[in-house]
C-alpha cells in the first residue's frame, strides 16, 4: 500500500517528561484513521508533531510520493504541502457570513498583489456553493457564521479545512459538544472527506468512533499500544488494562 504519512522512530521530551516515545504511523493516500488513548497519551503532540508547532528529539516524519522530510519545514510550508488541522474549538470568521468563510479559505495564490487584485469569479462561487452542500450548509450561505450553532460552526471549520483541498485532515475531538443530529452529520461529512483524501480523528468518544467504522490505532505513554478494528483494540488486554478499564 502507497503510504501518505509515515512517521517513524519518532521521540519528543519536554522538561524530563517524553511525551512522545519511539512512535511510528502510518496513513495512506484516502483513509480513515481515528486516535484513541488516555489524556497524556500524546495524541495531540502527535499532531503538533506533524503540523511542525513541536520538533521531535530524533526520528522521522516523511510526506507524500516524494518522501519529503516534515521536520525541518515549517508550520505554514506544512499546511501548503497538503496537512490541514482542524483544532477543537471552531475557529471562523464571526462577523463574516457563510459563503465568505469558504471563499476566504479557497486555496489561492497569497501573495499581496495577487490578494490586491482579487476578484470574485463564477468558478470560486461554484466551488464554494460545493462545499456547503458537502457540509450540509447550503442554506447557511448568507447567514453570519457568528449566528451559527456550535455543530454547524464546526462543518463551517472543516469546509474551510477541504477548501484549502488538504491531502491529510487531522480533527481533534469533532463531536465534542454535539447533539446526537449534528455527531451523525458530522460522522457523514468526515467519511465522505475520507474517500478522496486521508483523515486523522482524534476522539475521546467511542461511539462516534465506532460510527467511523475505521482502522483505530491506541497511543499509550507517547507510543503505538495497539492497532486494528475497534472490536480488536477493545478487547485488548493491554488497552482496557490502560485506558478502558479507568
Amino acid at each position: 500500500m502507497r503510504t501518505l504519512l509515515e512517521v517513524s522512530g519518532v521521540s519528543v521530551t519536554f522538561d524530563g517528561f517524553r511525551a512522545i516515545n519511539n512512535l511510528s504511523f502510518q496513513i495512506g493516500p484516502a483513509e480513515m484513521r481515528a486516535i484513541i488513548g488516555p489524556n497524556g497519551a500524546g495524541k495531540t503532540t502527535f499532531m503538533d508533531i506533524v503540523t511542525g508547532k513541536t520538533r521531535p528529539d530524533e526520528g522521522r516524519v516523511i510526506w507524500g510520493d516524494k518522501s519529503i522530510s516534515l521536520i525541518r519545514m515549517s508550520e505554514a510550508q506544512i499546511a501548503r504541502a497538503g496537512i490541514g488541522r482542524k483544532f477543537q474549538r471552531p475557529t471562523v470568521f464571526e462577523d463574516q457570513n457563510v459563503f465568505d468563510n469558504l471563499l476566504l479559505a479557497l486555496k489561492k495564490n497569497r501573495n499581496p498583489f495577487s490578494v490586491l487584485t482579487y476578484r470574485r469569479s463564477d468558478e470560486d462561487a461554484r466551488k464554494v456553493r460545493e462545499l456547503a452542500e458537502e457540509i450540509g450548509l447550503a442554506d447557511q450561505l448568507a447567514r453570519k457564521s457568528g449566528e451559527l450553532s456550535h455543530g454547524q460552526k464546526q462543518w463551517l471549520e472543516i469546509g474551510m479545512l477541504l477548501a484549502q483541498d488538504p491531502q491529510l485532515l487531522l480533527v481533534d475531538e469533532p463531536a465534542a459538544g454535539m447533539t446526537v443530529e449534528e455527531r451523525e452529520h458530522t460522522t457523514a461529512i468526515l467519511v465522505e472527506a475520507a474517500k478522496t483524501r486521508a483523515v486523522v480523528v482524534v476522539e475521546h468518544d467511542m461511539e462516534f468512533v465506532r460510527r467511523l467504522n475505521c482502522k483505530v490505532t491506541v497511543l499509550h505513554e507517547g507510543s503505538v499500544l495497539a492497532e486494528g478494528s475497534l472490536d480488536h483494540v477493545t478487547a485488548n488486554k493491554d488497552v482496557i488494562d490502560v485506558y478502558l478499564g479507568r
